[in-house]
């Protein structure tokens, strides 16, 4: 089993930025992708960053150029850097880890950015 552990959301202006962090816990692969999803009202779930356990990285394209995904020295945790925020980044932001064990996810945590 995976628990994963999301924090760093919260209400920012247009223009701001804030940084995600998610901590996995439990039995953790050396080999795991890690990722970030954003879920909205109205809009379908859908995939923000993600990495994999050998450090590539995809975006969506509407991030590109803002957002950032890292991880840490451990593989067990994962950062998104989300800079020069648009109203339309509001979502819920969801850390995902897949691996050998399955797919799991974190509970989310709310980003609101203002306009």
């Amino acid at each position: 089993q995976v628990q994963l552990m999301e924090s760093g959301g919260g209400l920012v202006q247009a223009g701001g930025s804030l940084r995600l962090s998610c901590a996995a816990s439990g039995t953790i692969l050396s080999i795991n992708n890690m990722g970030w999803y954003r879920h909205s009202p109205g809009k379908q779930r859908e995939l923000v960053a993600r990495i994999t356990s050998g450090g590539s990285t995809n975006y969506a394209d509407s991030v590109k150029g803002r957002f950032t995904i890292w991880r840490g020295n451990t593989k067990s945790t994962v950062y998104l850097q989300m800079n020069s925020l648009k109203p339309e980044d509001t979502a819920v932001y969801s850390c995902n880890q897949d691996s050998a064990l399955g797919i799991y996810w974190g509970q989310g945590t709310q980003v609101t950015v203002s306009s």
